[in-house]
């Protein structure tokens, strides 16, 4: 007797995890990245720690909104290849579009970034760490175009099913990075030792490594190479360039509000104490290392669903959406025990716990690691019903939502916890997890009701397969 066919959702759930396995990987291998720049930074001193990291909260807050902007190409990517019709050429139209707005869109962060230390300054921040952030903001700069330009290429490999691509180049970047810190930061092979200002160096020399790594990897896959996404470079199509922006504007806007918050909070906590953002700072490492994994599954749900929204199969969309939530809520589930069962072990990665000097610093880390395991479970359902939403090409309410959520919510519970009660840093990360959970709730709701709201495709009587 012939076994009986796997179930339609236990059909999307392995495609789910095919592609989200290789993204969550590369997302995690992204941070350890970032993560090299607060461990070789970390070593010159709590000042160059705290400046770096108000440098790098309002660098990542700028160069995030960006990534959103010109992310929004891969639903598209994922809705021409479910659609099948002239998919080489429009989806060759929609990268290089993409590419245009990585451009203007870095050289315009870069004008932002050069307004660091005012910034600093006008959110109270002190003078000395102000300066130093100023200037290290301003170098970090330079790095974001072909940051930009790597996101589109990553989307493009990814949405045509080579995410494997995205987690090789990404462990390569981690070897340039870590390369770059030891060299330039405290100065070996005959090179001077920069200090601070090595690390941002190393930042932008990994970003070109990267995004020519990208460009190798398309010219050498045969199946990517004929869709020519670099060729004609410079002929504008002005209607996708239209769609790209009408998506990904409330994308980036979701994005920012998100990280906003975050970064706002690495900026009360620089008023509460030094000590205390250096601890914020660190924890706040450690539970984004743990979200990348909701995080590429949420991508993975936004290239499903949209290839299943291209080829107007509501049924089919529906299951992928369904897949990368319980995925997420798998792993939320082991990353928060970690958390809470084994903080000090995780935080020894960062810091050295053991040594007197970190001592307080270590016990608040581990407060706000508390917090953060209890958000684990909501920070992955928004990523993940953020990102089929995204699939349906619905971005302008779940930007609603997100502004709402982050800063009515979340950010005014976090300034009132923070310095109208006793809570101060403990009371900021709780006002973090109020606004993801409200985020969470509501994004969630809008995934289940996408039907009544008028979010699905009309169905095609025989829709192909996927």
């Amino acid at each position: 007797m012939a076994s009986a066919a796997p179930s339609p959702f236990r059909v999307e759930l392995g495609a789910t995890l095919r592609l989200a396995g290789p993204l969550a990987l590369a997302n995690m291998l992204q941070m350890a990245v970032y993560a090299l720049d607060v461990i070789f930074v970390a070593r010159l001193g709590s000042h160059q720690l705290a400046a770096s990291s108000l440098a790098v909260a309002v660098f990542s807050l700028i160069n995030f909104g960006f990534l959103g902007l010109t992310g929004a190409v891969a639903p598209l990517i994922a809705a021409e290849r479910g659609r099948k019709t002239h998919a080489v050429r429009e989806i060759r139209r929609s990268v290089r579009m993409a590419l245009w707005l990585a451009v203007i869109g870095g050289l315009g962060g870069m004008v932002l970034c050069q307004f660091g230390e005012a910034l600093m300054l006008l959110t109270g921040q002190d003078p000395a760490i102000a300066k130093t952030a100023g200037w290290f903001l301003a170098l970090l700069s330079l790095s974001l175009v072909p940051m930009l330009i790597t996101n589109v290429l990553r989307m493009f490999v990814s949405a045509m099913g080579r995410p494997v691509f995205a987690t090789l180049v990404t462990a390569m970047a981690i070897a340039v990075n870590a390369l770059g810190n030891w060299v330039l930061i405290y100065g070996h092979f005959g090179l001077p030792a920069l200090g601070l200002a090595g690390s941002a160096v190393s930042t932008l020399l990994t970003a070109l490594a990267t995004a020519l790594a990208y460009a190798l990897a398309i010219r050498w896959d045969r199946n990517l190479r004929r869709y020519h996404v670099l060729g004609h470079w410079w002929r504008p199509e002005w209607q996708r360039f239209r769609e790209i922006v009408r998506l990904g504007v409330p994308i980036a806007l979701t994005i920012v509000a998100e990280g906003g918050l975050f970064s706002s909070a690495a900026f009360l906590m620089g008023r509460i104490g030094e000590t205390q953002l250096a601890a914020h700072t660190v924890a706040l490492q450690v539970a984004a290392f743990f979200f990348q994994v909701p995080f590429g599954v949420g991508q993975a749900a936004t290239i499903r669903v949209g290839y299943h929204f291209g080829a107007r199969n509501p049924i089919a969309a529906g299951h992928a959406g369904w897949a990368a939530v319980a995925v997420c809520l798998a792993f939320a589930g082991i990353s928060a025990s970690a958390m809470v069962l084994f903080p000090q072990a995780i935080l020894s990665a960062y810091v050295d716990v053991g040594a007197p000097d970190n001592a307080l610093l270590v016990g608040f880390a581990v407060q706000y690691l508390i917090v953060a395991a209890a958000f684990q479970l909501v920070d992955g359902v928004q990523a993940v019903a953020a990102g089929a939403l995204r699939g349906l090409q619905d971005t302008r309410m779940p930007m609603v939502i997100a502004i709402g959520g982050y800063w009515l919510i979340g950010f005014v519970i976090a300034i009132w916890l923070g310095f109208a009660t006793p809570l101060e840093g403990i009371g900021v990360w709780i006002g973090l997890a109020a606004g993801l959970t409200a985020v969470a709730i509501l994004l969630g709701w809008r995934w289940h009701r996408r039907q009544a709201l008028g979010l699905l495709p009309v169905p095609v009587p025989s829709p192909g397969p996927s």
